[in-house]
Parts: structure tokens; C-alpha cells; sequence
């Protein structure tokens, strides 16, 4: 009996041998403490692809010119004299023979307007002029026809001649500066409206800053200077008369001296 149980013993022994000895290796190998690092992988991204988009190039609409529209044309407009008392006068400037006064506050109608300075004319039994600043008018006085020079005429003399212009001429050292000059006239006892009254009225259409001014110049001397520039489309021209009480005598064209 001890001689079996000594054989199964042994027999035991050597198959619990046998079983570790075939065990796989990777059950029975520890972990490492210490693991290398993960390797770094590098990923390069390529820039973005940019694509070129061209700016529509501007090119501005064409600019129209502008045109000068005629104003229409009006028969009249009412105004009311805000001065305290306004000479309405034979002709369009404060040179010309006085023919009555205005009340401030007075109603009036305008019938017409110079082409180049701000007077007016006032309708009524004997046709007049007066300056537009002293006036209230309703309405646009550009809008009033052109009366003077060839829709109204300065009442006559019947005792003098026109005087005669003998000379008009541009100063060599400036030559926007012209000088008139013509035969002198005497005038008679009485026949002075006031002692303010000129006697010579000179009418110049002339050029300044590209347009064309009427200017109603005065003297009691037979000779005036006056700025005459270039640079308008119109020709300047001008006209001398004789002014006393009972109207004028003339007028005398000035023959419009060249550059």
C-alpha cells in the first residue's frame, strides 16, 4: 500500500511539472515600470490656395452739363416799398432825373427789369424806375422781361444836341481799364434839375468776372474810366447822353476801344 500511494505521489509531482513548464511566457512576464515615449507624429498642413478674385475697375457715370434753363416769363409782380421813402426814377440807376417818391408801405406792379443790374420798372401813368433791394417782391424779378435798353426810352431834350464822343481808349500800362472822353455841353440857367444833377449819363455794358454788367456811370466832366476785363462771351459796348430837367440828348455809341 505505501508503495502505491509513494507512486502516485511521484506521479503528481511530475504533472504539475510538466503544467508550469508549458505555461506561455506572456502570462509570466511582468509589465515595465518605465514605457517609452509615444512617438511624435508631425503633420504639416499646407497653407490654404488662395484664390484671386479681380475688383471690378469703376468707371463713373458720364457727368451731364448742366444747361441754363431759361426762367419763364412774366407780365408783372406785386411788390411793397420797404424803404421810408424811394425815388422811383426816368432811368435804371440813382443817376438819372428823379420822377416822383414812394411811401414805404406803398403796393406797386413791376412790368420789367434791366439785363444786368437790380433795377426795375413800376407800371403806372408815367413809367418809372426804382432799385429792387428796397422793395418786398412777391415773386422772382428774374422772371420780369427785359425793358431797357431797346423796350424803353429816357424821355428827349428838345433843346440840346447828343454830345460826341472823341475818344476811347485802354490804358498801355492796364488794359482793363478803359477812358471815354467827348465834346462838353453847357448848360443853360434853369435847366438844372437840383444841385446833385449830373449832366452826363454814361451807359456801359461791360465785362467783369466773366459776365456782362450794366453799369450807369455819371460825370459833370466830358470824360470817365471805368473796368472793361476780357473773358465774356458778348461784346461790351457803351453810350453817352446829355441829361438836364427836361429829359436827354442823345445818345452818342462809343466806338469800343480793342485789346
Amino acid at each position: 500500500m505505501k508503495s502505491i500511494f509513494r507512486l502516485l505521489g511521484v506521479l503528481i509531482f511530475l504533472l504539475t511539472a510538466c503544467n508550469l513548464a508549458s505555461a506561455p511566457a506572456s502570462q509570466t512576464a511582468p509589465a515595465s515600470e518605465t514605457s517609452a515615449p509615444p512617438a511624435t507624429i508631425t503633420v504639416t498642413i499646407p497653407p490654404p490656395t488662395e484664390t484671386f478674385t479681380p475688383i471690378p475697375s469703376f468707371t463713373p457715370a458720364p457727368t451731364e452739363t448742366p444747361t441754363n434753363t431759361p426762367l419763364p416769363v412774366v407780365e408783372s409782380l406785386k411788390a411793397t416799398v420797404t424803404a421810408d421813402l424811394l425815388s422811383c426814377r426816368y432811368g435804371p440807376g440813382a443817376e438819372y432825373l428823379y420822377l416822383y417818391g414812394l411811401r414805404k408801405g406803398a403796393n406797386i406792379d413791376l412790368i420789367g427789369r434791366t439785363d444786368g443790374n437790380n433795377w426795375v420798372m413800376v407800371e403806372g401813368r408815367n413809367k418809372c424806375w426804382i432799385n429792387a433791394k428796397f422793395v418786398e417782391i412777391q415773386g422772382d424779378p428774374q422772371t420780369l422781361k427785359v425793358m431797357y435798353p431797346d423796350g424803353y426810352k429816357l424821355p428827349v431834350s428838345p433843346y440840346y444836341s447828343s454830345p460826341t464822343v472823341t475818344s476811347a481808349r485802354r490804358d498801355p500800362n492796364n488794359p482793363n481799364l478803359v477812358t471815354v472822353e467827348w465834346s462838353g455841353i453847357t448848360l443853360r440857367a434853369g435847366d438844372e434839375e437840383d444841385d446833385s444833377m449830373f449832366i452826363y449819363i454814361i451807359e456801359v455794358w461791360r465785362c467783369e468776372g466773366g459776365r456782362i454788367i450794366f453799369d450807369p456811370l455819371a460825370s459833370n466832366d466830358p470824360e470817365v474810366t471805368f473796368v472793361d476785363e476780357a473773358g465774356c462771351n458778348v461784346p461790351s459796348h457803351g453810350r453817352v447822353f446829355f441829361q438836364e430837367k427836361h429829359g436827354f440828348a442823345g445818345p452818342s455809341e462809343i466806338p469800343w476801344p480793342a485789346r
